[in-house]
């Protein structure tokens, strides 16, 4: 394999035509060619008027003149919700006069004279852009769907409604400063400044769409839990491991403990890094500590605590609206110190992983003052959500900052026994909280449900067939049983029965919503740490660089402490053993300030090695990204200074690791067939990266799926294949292991290692043959991992016509699972088309910040056709990132559009 150090990336293999014309709706012949840009072009048919009767001809030019008329007609209503950019606009709220500036991609710059200003006039552009987005997202936190879509949407709102985003985040609103609550309400009053003055279709096509179905809907004012709310969605987005604790107990019905061990090791600590090697110490202690339980776990009480019968689609209702915490979900964050930089000065580098979405999942903007006093104190840039006020990730004038997903099991199920309105604890019945939740629905009667809690959290079975079935039957056999029936008075009751109840960090009161402008205005890396202080809920790991050279990482969030088990499977919720005993303190958690490596990696890996005293999880991501970008820094530093150019084309990086496994494997493997062998033989050569031109990286990950499916899906019992991290490390050891009983699978009747890695090359060959032909050096990644962008809402509508509106793509796209340009796919799906992406990649230079760059997936505008919809698709594509103008001089010089904002009267 290549040791090179890598250059900056050229752009993948693709046609221009993978890209929409914004200017006008899709043809079938334009979605052909984006489909398969091999698809040859077809003669022109003969003129057959001749043949065509005069009525017939009359009737065919009528029904085009209304096509034409129905066409105008959509266009002119589409075009009716495109903003204001240019001009004055004169609103009641406003204390003083407020610019707006846009640059050809869209992306506004707010400058003001007042913290409120800045507020309220991002609100009013968030409006301007994206309110469809926000509307419905709020829609969706507040467990209201079938308001909008009718009574298809009761079951999901029945889940959230019980998990009851909205009814936190107005406790969190009810417990802001007055400075926190004044930014919200200045952010929700100039949203609500735009819908003074827009409505239906003039607010987003959307609304046109739905009236179609829903004529009676009405958009209700914003307010600051509707922002807030959005932050618990965010939540759900990267929870832990609820789906691999299913998992894993699913699978213990079937394999030994011994198997499961093999099935789900432990981080390799041995061969990939950890985030933070030494803990910082000596540092100023940041806020007042949370009281925290011991971690220790009493003797014969083990780790899995109960076996369950049927475990799948854990959380499936929420999911699909809001993203999976499955393939691909996490992100890479990275900073380096000026010892290791050209400039002399850190440089910084984010790209968080989310599911693919249209519109991107991010807004872009600036918040500026034009100076710098006690009345505005809010200088940001970068990247934020539509609907929340402030900049979730970027960089102010002091410092820049970077997310990834802590990845620490902050959530557990429990089992309740439920006896009528009580249920069992430590042996006394005690009443469950009960209230009622009225769902309305559009063109249909109101709904009722009755939402149960108890100590640990909400009741969650009979919302989903998953935690049903573990409710219905909780318990199998009785070797690794720690807790019998027997022992909670011979089971439920005849009136009684099991329950499952989620307990999550996510479902208590928080204060991230005040973190967002703690990390906006803060100046130093204590007032960095005090801000992550507040940064609860999705725990994340926080990198930082200054202006004064400083580099550094913070561990926030609430993190359970647990009296007994480790959260890695569903446990009694009848006795208190389990419960958590309070959240790791703050100053417990790992920090590291200017390390003497000179740079600071995460990307979703251990945060610490197995001494620390606090259990964090045993579901970390397992390393393969944050050992590649490691290398990729060492190397590249050990042979000159890094440059900006160097942190981005390290983002674009494409090497499979288990490609590179999966090549020395085969390199003593023959088989008979000379087009398989053919096909092999493109690994010897193989630099092992996933580029979307690519022939060899297109055979390996079919060579890969099949392989895995082969080991462990072709069976009886079969083993998800729901972690790709997880199973390289799996497979590897498999490697070195040939007399492992798992490499014959009777079901496919194969015995021994060699038999099993010719079957995969075998069924690998006739199955990229029937995708893209037999000749092996015509095959292509890309076109085989592209991605289609699929609207939030209407893009998977049913109908035809309308997701032709709306959706854009497929485009052919380069990466991979556990690669550092994380396109994840799922393995064994049938299909590897991307479904989780790299959501925004950023470079920030503290040398200059008119040198940074930034990209994200689609583009600033939520209105389809808008020329800003998707014209950032094709960058983001070709992992070039547009330049990041901070500087009030370039960004009037970068200026297209100016739009004044002025106070009413």
């Amino acid at each position: 394999m290549s040791d090179r150090v890598p250059e900056r990336p050229d752009a993948p293999d693709g046609r221009a035509e993978a890209f929409f014309d914004e200017a006008a709706p899709p043809t079938r012949r334009s979605r052909a060619l984006m489909r398969d840009d091999l698809v040859e072009p077809q003669p022109a048919k003969r003129s057959l008027g001749r043949k065509i009767g005069i009525g017939v001809f009359t009737a065919v030019a009528a029904l085009t003149v209304i096509a034409l008329i129905a066409a105008g007609l959509v266009v002119f209503t589409i075009q009716r919700s495109f903003p204001q950019l240019e001009g004055t606009v004169a609103l009641d709220g406003l204390a003083g006069e407020v610019t707006v500036q846009r640059d050809d991609l869209g992306i506004p710059t707010i400058v003001a004279d007042t913290d409120h200003d800045l507020f309220f006039a991002q609100g009013y552009v968030h409006a301007q852009d994206r309110f469809w987005e926000m509307d419905f997202r709020r829609h969706l936190t507040s467990g209201r769907l079938a308001e909008l879509f009718g009574e298809s949407q009761l079951k999901t709102d029945a889940f959230l409604r019980t998990l009851g985003w909205r009814d936190i985040a107005e406790q969190e609103v009810a417990a802001f400063d007055d400075d926190v609550r004044a930014n919200y309400e200045a952010y929700a009053d100039g949203v609500n400044a735009y819908l003074a003055d827009h409505d239906g279709a003039a607010l987003s096509f959307e609304y046109a769409v739905l009236g179609l179905q829903n004529s009676g809907y009405e958009v209700e004012p914003w307010t600051p839990a509707d922002s807030v709310a959005w932050l618990k969605a965010m939540a759900w987005d990267l929870r832990a491991n609820v789906e691999t604790e299913a998992e894993r107990a699913l699978l213990a019905q079937t394999y030994t403990a011994e198997e499961l061990l093999t099935l789900y090791p432990g981080y390799p600590f041995d061969r990939n890094p950890v985030i933070v090697s030494e803990i910082t110490t000596g540092l100023p202690a940041v806020g007042a500590e949370t009281d925290a339980g011991t971690t220790a776990t009493p003797a014969g009480i083990p780790s899995s605590a109960i076996d369950w019968r049927e475990v799948s689609d854990v959380v499936a209702a929420a999911s699909d609206l809001i993203g999976g915490a499955g393939e691909g979900i996490g992100s890479n964050s990275w900073v380096v110190s000026g010892r290791l930089t050209e400039s002399g000065l850190p440089l910084l580098a984010n790209d968080p992983h989310l599911g693919a979405s249209l519109p991107s999942v991010w807004h872009q903007s600036q918040l500026r003052c034009r100076e710098k006093t006690s009345a505005c104190t809010y200088s940001a840039a970068g990247f934020g959500f539509s609907g929340v006020p402030g900049v979730i990730i970027g960089h102010n004038d002091d410092i820049a900052w970077g997310f990834t997903n802590l990845s620490t099991d902050v959530s557990d199920l429990y089992i309740e026994r439920v006896q009528g309105d009580q249920y069992w604890r430590d042996g006394a019945l005690v009443p469950l909280e009960v209230r009622t939740e009225t769902l309305r629905v559009a063109g249909g009667d109101p709904v009722e449900i009755e939402v149960r809690s108890t100590v640990h959290g909400p009741i969650v079975s009979g919302l989903t067939d998953t935690f049903t079935a573990i409710a219905d039957d909780p318990y199998v056999g009785d070797a690794r049983v720690a807790v019998t029936p027997d022992e909670v008075a011979g089971g439920p009751p005849a009136d009684g029965e099991f329950a499952v109840s989620l307990a999550w960090t996510a479902l208590e009161p928080g204060t991230t919503a005040s973190a967002i402008f703690a990390m906006g205005t803060a100046q130093d890396f204590d007032d960095f740490r005090a801000a992550a202080a507040q940064f609860d809920v999705p725990a994340q790991n926080l990198v930082y660089a200054d202006l004064e050279g400083n580099i550094g990482y913070q561990t926030p969030g609430k993190l359970p402490v647990r009296h007994s088990g480790d959260g890695s499977m569903p446990v009694p919720g009848w006795t208190s053993q389990f419960d958590w005993q309070g959240f790791v303190p703050f100053e417990e958690l790992p920090v590291v300030y200017n390390p003497p490596s000179g740079y600071i990696v995460t990307a979703n890996n251990a945060i610490i090695g197995p001494d620390y005293p606090h259990h964090l999880t045993n579901d970390w991501d397992y390393g393969w990204r944050a050992a590649r970008i490691a290398d990729l820094i060492e190397r590249t530093s050990a042979v000159r200074k890094l440059t900006a150019d160097d942190m981005s084309a390290f983002q674009a990086d494409e090497e499979f690791w288990i490609g590179k496994r999966l090549a020395a494997e085969y390199s003593g493997i023959a088989v008979d067939d000379p087009k398989v062998q053919e096909a092999l033989d493109l690994l010897d050569m193989w630099d092992a990266q996933n580029s979307a031109s690519s022939a060899e990286a297109a055979f390996a990950n079919v060579l890969w799926d099949e392989l895995a499916q082969n080991l462990f899906a072709r069976r009886d019992d079969p083993v998800p294949l729901s972690n790709q991290a997880r199973l390289f490390l799996v497979v590897d050891r498999l490697f070195d292991d040939p007399t492992s009983p798992w490499w014959t699978n009777d079901e496919i009747d194969v015995s021994g290692k060699d038999a099993m890695l010719r079957d995969a090359a075998e069924r690998a060959y006739a199955r990229l043959s029937a995708l893209q032909g037999d000749t092996p050096h015509r095959w292509n990644w890309g076109r085989l991992h592209a991605i289609g962008l699929t609207h939030g809402t209407f893009g998977s509508s049913g109908i035809a016509p309308i997701e032709m509106l709306f959706n854009r793509g497929p485009y052919p796209v380069g990466g991979g699972a556990s690669v550092v340009n994380a396109t994840g796919w799922a393995l064994g799906s049938g299909s590897f088309a991307t479904t989780t992406v790299p959501s925004m990649r950023m470079t920030v230079d503290l040398s200059d910040f008119d040198a940074s760059r930034w990209n994200h997936l689609t583009g600033t505008s939520g209105h389809v056709f808008h020329p800003n919809y998707v014209d950032q698709v094709e960058a983001w594509q070709q992992y070039r990132q547009t330049p990041w103008r901070y500087s009030l001089e370039a960004l009037e010089d970068a200026a297209t559009h100016t739009l004044v904002l002025t106070p009413a009267g």
